[in-house]
């Protein structure tokens, strides 16, 4: 957990403290369209998408939130509820700290939390731009690498369960396009596909392939977020 990171150890167990252990299946929504937030989230290996409804049935990913960040960020904005076309979908499972609003708002509303929080909402905004803006240009292989390198600096592990179907909802694209995708890179050796599991297999081959969009996202993650020992340092978890 970055933020958490980010903090001296003195402040990071006041804040786990006040935080509970969650595990987050596949597909579960933690706040659906209008509803009140009541829970934030700091994920540990989960990966939470933000969704959005067009034409009152398609729905795509705008955002996803993972090691790096917090779910719910929009109490710190004073905003209580959820939008009415959004959604927050668990895309990944895995482990997070759960933590009550208040409690969140009341670590929140001082230095070094607040200041950190600020700086992740900066950083989510430039992920939701970048990607509008790669969805209008940058071909779907290049937008399926960027979203699997995204997902995997998140988790650590090269291995990790995701439907095409899933996917084609996340890129905003029909499910035989990201079949062609996956196809033609598991073909070049970068991955392997089956089942529903995708496995990394040349990360360097990824990012060869992937648009500019990956690399912009991570480098203003570093620069807003930067981790103690340097953004390539990588934590398993925190005690």
């Amino acid at each position: 957990m970055r933020i958490m990171l980010a903090l001296d150890p003195r402040e990071r167990e006041r804040l786990l403290a006040a935080t509970s252990p969650v595990s987050l299946d596949a597909q579960q929504i933690l706040y659906e369209s209008g509803s009140r937030i009541e829970t934030v989230y700091f994920p540990e290996n989960a990966v939470v998408s933000v969704l959005t409804t067009v034409d009152g049935h398609t729905s795509f990913e705008v955002a996803n939130i993972g090691n790096e960040g917090i779910v719910g960020v929009p109490v710190f904005l004073g905003v209580e509820t959820v939008g009415a076309r959004e959604c927050y979908q668990v895309e990944i499972a895995g482990q997070a700290r759960a933590m009550g609003v208040e409690a969140f708002l009341a670590a929140a509303r001082q230095d070094p939390l607040r200041s950190l929080v600020e700086r992740f909402v900066q950083a989510l905004f430039i992920q939701v731009s970048q990607r509008l803006a790669c969805a209008a240009v940058h071909p779907i292989q290049a937008r399926y690498c960027r979203w699997l390198l995204l997902t995997h600096d998140r988790m650590g592990d090269r291995e990790f369960a995701l439907t095409q179907e899933s996917l084609a909802r996340m890129l905003g694209v029909r499910r035989a396009s990201v079949t062609t995708a996956a196809g033609a890179l598991q073909d070049a050796g970068f991955i392997r596909y089956s089942r529903g599991r995708v496995a990394i297999l040349d990360r360097q081959g990824l990012e060869q392939a992937a648009c500019e969009c990956y690399g912009i996202i991570r480098s203003e993650f570093d620069r807003l977020l930067p981790l103690p020992g340097g953004p390539a340092e990588v934590r398993d978890s925190i005690t």
